[in-house]
């Protein structure tokens, strides 16, 4: 049986996709963390013509908008990436509690690691016009303002709002998508 949350259908179209580490824990604390998601994004961009449309980071949980040429692949490796590297900056800054709920968390059949990061699929929405677009940029941005840590979305540090008001952001972002 497929798992349709997977699936990507149309690689020539972005998707909105949120990817949440495993019983909601808070992956995201430590700077260092969040760079890996950064430095692998960039990875993307110049490996795999990953384009980025948007995102968000929070303390568990991410939404990117992206297409690439074979953008399921390109999710697939960011997380085993991004999960490596977390593993190993959990495991140097002898982050004991954070790994014991990572492998308390692990999906039994999960036998190849002996830590889950992130919870499985990303639920892929395919963005098929401006006014999809847009819906999904303000939703993504407006995380940081719901969640009540900042008044407005440009203040959130990890967020492409920033890129869309002309400030500079903390990695390339397409926007003029249009």
């Amino acid at each position: 049986m497929t798992r349709t949350r997977y699936r990507i259908f149309d690689n020539q179209l972005p998707h909105f996709m949120t990817c949440t580490i495993v019983g909601w824990l808070p992956g995201f604390t430590r700077p260092e963390a969040v760079q890996i998601v950064f430095d692998s994004w960039h990875y993307l961009q110049k490996n795999m013509q990953f384009q980025l449309y948007g995102y968000v980071i929070l303390e568990n949980h991410l939404h990117v908008i992206a297409s690439a040429p074979d953008l399921s692949n390109a999710m697939k490796s960011f997380k085993m990436y991004t999960a490596r590297q977390i593993i190993d900056l959990l495991e140097r800054n002898s982050a004991q509690v954070l790994l014991n709920q990572m492998r308390a968390h692990k999906l039994s059949y999960k036998t190849e690691s002996e830590y889950q990061v992130w919870q499985e699929g990303s639920k892929p929405k395919e963005i098929s016009n401006t006014e999809i677009m847009w819906q999904k940029l303000e939703y993504t941005h407006m995380n940081s303002v719901k969640r009540g840590y900042v008044d407005e979305p440009v203040h959130w540090r990890y967020s492409s709002a920033r890129n869309y008001t002309g400030m500079p952001g903390l990695i390339e972002v397409v926007t003029d998508w249009m």
